[in-house]
């Protein structure tokens, strides 16, 4: 299977999800190096649908929000990582700074965020409830972040 789908790919996909009546999750994010906290967070998700789809942040993306450090792996690689974890499902990616635009299209039944999210600040929770639809915030792990790690390596000097 494809690692990464385009939303054209999914879009077919999505269509066969609702004709079974299954229930598809949607999260988003960079994952650029994963933790215990993004698995935790991807097994609580997937917990709340059938399918889970995670929309990764472009490269292009990831720079603009994070700055010109990040990512510290390419799309092609967050996505293969990404996608080989039980509980996901589907990959596909966005180049926009929000995922607003890929909601939209997908207009999955569950959209999920982490903590630091409040539920009326979700991006796509109009979207996503306005067609019956669920918008949860997961609470973090305490002390996971790839930031932590990022900092962590750069204080023991692993970072070069």
């Amino acid at each position: 299977m494809k690692t990464l789908l385009s939303v054209e790919e999914f879009l077919e996909i999505r269509k066969k999800i609702k004709e079974e009546g299954k229930k598809l999750v949607f999260t988003n994010g960079v994952f650029d190096i994963i933790h215990r906290g993004h698995i935790d967070y991807l097994n609580r998700a997937k917990a709340l649908g059938d399918y889970l789809v995670v929309a990764l942040n472009s490269d292009a993306s990831v720079k603009r929000l994070k700055g010109e450090e990040r990512p510290i792996n390419n799309l092609d690689d967050r996505a293969f990582v990404v996608a080989n974890l039980k509980a996901v499902d589907f990959v596909v990616s966005f180049d926009e700074d929000t995922p607003f635009e890929i909601i939209s299209a997908i207009v999955p039944d569950v959209l999920v965020k982490g903590g630091d999210w409040q539920v009326d600040q979700i991006v796509g929770r109009d979207v996503v409830e306005a067609n019956g639809g669920k918008v949860y915030s997961l609470p973090y792990v305490e002390n996971y972040s790839t930031t932590r790690i990022i900092n962590k390596m750069k204080e023991s000097g692993l970072e070069k």
